[in-house]
């Protein structure tokens, strides 16, 4: 559970899944590790709404560990774009090939 600074009392848990194969990729069948992460800012609608949620992502990482896309898999639509906003500013360890990542993040305000 990670608390975001620009709201206090404000929660986002982030959680690893493992990563999806994919036959036409070159991608890792182990997850790849994060050097850079960026926390979602908790949007104010979903504040005022009261929503929370997992929004899932499907992320293709450059063999550079920049991201190349993001796909959304599921989520409130309120809580989706905050979700791919920070996660494109992610970074991950360099690798030879190009890896898909599996995220989930979980927003809950407390």
């Amino acid at each position: 559970m990670v608390e975001c600074s620009d709201r206090p009392g404000s929660f986002v848990h982030v959680m690893f899944v493992p990563a999806f194969a994919r036959a036409q990729q070159n991608s890792s069948e182990t997850t790849r590790r994060v050097t850079n992460r960026v926390v979602p800012a908790y949007p104010e609608l979903a504040r005022a709404m009261k929503v929370r949620g997992i929004v899932r992502l499907d992320v293709l990482v450059a063999s550079n560990g920049g991201i190349k896309s993001v796909k959304v898999i599921g989520g409130h639509p309120v809580l989706v774009q905050a979700a791919e906003r920070a996660v494109q500013k992610w970074k991950w360890e360099p690798a030879g090939h190009e890896s898909n990542e599996a995220i989930e993040l979980r927003f809950n305000p407390e």
